[in-house]
């Protein structure tokens, strides 16, 4: 994939207001703890984890979605007339129908005109977003987009923390399938792209590859299972191992790809941005890839994993902080369970 036409105008982020610690959960956990001779500790210690955030209860995430888009549209200077395509890319909606995107459109009083849908792809859901906006400025269809979703994490988390509390048979197994949803956070982010004649930013995407891995779908899955665990909170089971290094694994076939097309070599990277898992992930990734982790900018240790937001999010983040500079070779490098990878090139 190749582009000609596309220009990133705009990044916004919003942070929930309540944090819960590693440190939180392992004391509401003890009892397990205790029970199976699990130190404390080790929570933060196998992740980076320090702490993760969550909206107050019953938040929807299109209520916090439209005001992140709402700031990322006033970030890019366009009009909302300009906008000709709405996609919310979350894991997280507020219902099976209409699209959550729906709603967002309606408070941002976007014209009858925007295609308007949701897109859900795990923790890929916006960066795919960012591949059907591009291809439609591409051809012409629409002059800009904004592409935004918000990741509400805490009925997972805490669902996750009574399954295993209260289940007196609880095995070391079950934490280690579990271990991956105590590390949800909850965060919201939105991207805005436009045809180039429309940007004051100038930063260009240049292109990038995609690849999926399918025989590995099974190792990340959850849902709402009422009968099996007597609430409609979701759960999630992971194979925190298979899944590291069959995600890798895949992220390394993939930017071998994005690199062919972009026609760069690993030097020529300035700054990356990746979906935020945990300290090992990100070790690892990066000697994969055989990048420096110095081009790297991280929220992990302090927002956990927020989803499909977490990418764009901690980019909107490093960016802020000055982390990209004028003329920088910057990479998105994105992995979802399923599994899929999307690895994209920008030109600031």
């Amino acid at each position: 994939m190749r582009y000609e036409n596309v220009c990133l105008e705009a990044l916004a982020y919003t942070l929930p207001p309540h944090v819960l610690s590693s440190a939180d959960i392992e004391d509401q956990l003890a009892p397990v703890y205790d029970r199976l001779g699990l130190p404390a500790g080790r929570l933060e210690l196998m992740t980076g984890i320090r702490e993760r955030r969550y909206w107050d209860r019953g938040t929807l995430p299109g209520t916090i979605s439209a005001q992140t888009a709402a700031k990322a549209l006033a970030a890019s200077k366009l009009r909302p007339e300009d906008i000709g395509l709405l996609i919310h890319g979350s894991v997280c909606r507020d219902q099976l129908e209409p699209a959550t995107a729906s709603g967002v459109h309606h408070a941002l009083n976007l014209p009858g005109t925007a295609i308007v849908l949701d897109v859900s792809n795990a923790c890929l859901g916006l960066l795919n977003g960012i591949l059907v906006l591009a291809n439609m400025i591409e051809l012409g269809q629409v002059r800009a987009g904004i592409l935004v979703g918000t990741e509400v994490g805490r009925d997972l988390v805490e669902g996750t923390i009574a399954t295993l509390r209260d289940n007196p048979d609880t095995t070391r197994k079950d934490v280690k399938l579990a271990f991956a949803s105590l590390t949800i956070g909850s965060g919201s982010a939105a991207i805005v792209l436009c045809h180039r004649d429309l940007s004051h930013t100038g930063h260009k995407l240049l292109g990038g590859a995609c690849r999926a891995d399918t025989t590995a779908h099974e190792l990340c899955a959850g849902g709402v299972e009422t009968a099996t665990y007597g609430d409609d909170r979701p759960r999630m089971q992971t194979d925190s191992e298979a899944l590291l290094h069959a995600g890798v694994n895949l992220a390394a076939v993939t930017w071998d790809d994005a690199r062919r097309v972009l026609e760069w070599e690993n030097a020529d990277v300035d700054k990356a941005f990746t979906h935020q898992v945990g300290r090992a992930h990100r070790k690892l990734l990066y000697e994969r890839l055989g990048l420096k982790q110095e081009i790297d900018f991280s929220t992990v240790d302090f927002l956990g994993n927020t989803g499909a937001a977490a990418l764009p999010l901690t980019a909107a983040m490093g960016v802020e902080q000055g982390h990209v500079q004028k003329g920088d070779r910057v990479a998105f490098l994105g992995i979802g369970s399923g599994l899929n990878s999307i690895m994209l090139g920008f030109e600031w």
